[in-house]
């Protein structure tokens, strides 16, 4: 592991790079998405009230509770994914492989409600369990999920943004078994792909390490 220099006093000026978001950040390009980075990606399977199925990326997507189960994404405007889950109250994470990059990036594209992104996208739509809402067959895992609530986000100011947080209770939990050892999931194996730096940039697991927390 590669150690880094200490930071002497009076070196904060001259080594690192400061900007305020409200103001320009002197760079090629805004690099938020690039510090708060890997992250995985919220790949959603919705229906709509009318029956219509949805599957759509998400870049900012998270956990956010273990018991019960939690998890969350943001959305920059109102999408049909998100209007689907108001409507029906329920959505599915998949979790999308490096073998599924393709096919997630093709579900990404802007194209009318009516059409079905699992056909698009050459995916399996498989019958949830504790809901209405499918998932991606070929996924290593998925979440179903029944919705908490919507928040919409505010700044500073008190200002409503165009972005949406959505939060879901896990309900149910598929895993295939070709990535189960020993009773735990291999995450090495299953290789989620990672949002990573700027657009179009893609990560993929690498090694991992244990490290076990201090016992108080």
């Amino acid at each position: 592991m590669t150690t880094q220099p200490p930071i002497e006093d009076g070196d904060t000026a001259s080594e690192v790079h400061f900007y305020d978001p409200a103001g320009p950040h002197g760079l090629a390009h805004d690099p938020f998405k690039a510090i708060v980075a890997p992250r995985v990606i919220g790949w959603m399977s919705t229906r709509s009230a009318e029956g219509r199925l949805n599957l759509a990326p998400y870049s900012f997507f998270g956990a956010f509770a273990a018991k019960p189960p939690v998890i969350g994404f943001s959305s920059e405007g109102r999408k049909d994914t998100l209007r689907n889950i108001e409507q029906t109250g329920e959505f599915v994470w998949n979790l999308c492989s490096a073998e599924l990059a393709a096919q997630m990036n093709q579900s990404s594209a802007a194209v009318p409600p009516e059409v079905d992104e699992f056909e698009l996208a050459g995916l399996t739509p498989v019958a949830g369990r504790n809901v209405s809402v499918p998932h991606v067959g070929e996924a290593p895992a998925a979440l179903e999920c029944r919705l908490l609530q919507v928040v919409r986000l505010h700044d500073l100011d008190g200002r409503p943004m165009d972005n949406w947080l959505t939060l879901g209770q896990v309900v149910g939990v598929h895993i295939r078994k070709a990535f189960l050892r020993q009773g735990l999931f291999d995450t090495h194996a299953a290789q989620p792909i990672l949002r990573a730096g700027y657009q179009g940039d893609y990560a993929r697991i690498g090694d991992m390490f244990q490290m076990l927390r201090p016992r108080g």
